[in-house]
């Protein structure tokens, strides 16, 4: 589930890695149940003799063709979007059989902020919102788990990486300029 260890940077660690909420495949679990009872019922309500074993067989094709592309897709879509925090950036990753994604640096994050609808008050997710000084638009991540938990981490460690504190505790950028 976290960012490999190949993709890190010398002295770099994972500080929190989750993937979306579960409750992104609600929907793909309907489809399942609805698909299979349907697809039960009719197999059992066919009739008998070659028509029927022939209206069997698309019934079961066109049932597998739904499992597949409102379920399985779904799924696997879920099972590889991962969003990791480390001590130097955000990443963001998704695919099956194409992997892309988002990094922003930490010390390019100017703002993070987090929505959370009434179902997702229930859920304990919601929606987090970055903002970075780059040309891109700002990252949204939908139905992450703990979502101020993570707000509230993302934050400290943008935090800490801008005032210095998080390499050898001298000030970084926001801190105050050095004695002479």
């Amino acid at each position: 589930m976290s960012v490999s260890r190949k993709l890190l940077t010398e002295g770099e660690h994972v500080i929190l890695s989750v993937r979306t909420h579960v409750k992104a495949l609600f929907l793909a679990a309907v489809v399942l149940l609805v698909t299979c009872l349907a697809a039960g019922f009719l197999w059992a309500v066919t009739p008998e003799g070659d028509t029927g074993r022939y209206l069997g067989w698309a019934i079961l094709g066109i049932a597998v063709l739904i499992v597949l592309i409102w379920v399985v897709a779904p799924f696997l879509r879920w099972l590889t979007t991962t969003y990791s925090v480390t001590n130097r950036r955000l990443i963001e990753q998704t695919g099956v059989f194409t992997r892309s994604g988002r990094v922003i640096p930490l010390i390019r994050i100017n703002d993070v902020s987090f929505e959370k609808q009434l179902i997702d008050r229930f859920l304990g997710c919601g929606t987090l919102i970055i903002y970075a000084a780059s040309e891109q638009a700002g990252l949204t991540l939908h139905d992450v788990p703990r979502v101020e938990e993570v707000h509230r981490t993302l934050s400290d460690l943008v935090h800490d990486v801008q005032d210095g504190s998080d390499d050898d505790g001298a000030p970084g950028l926001a801190g105050p300029a050095p004695h002479t």
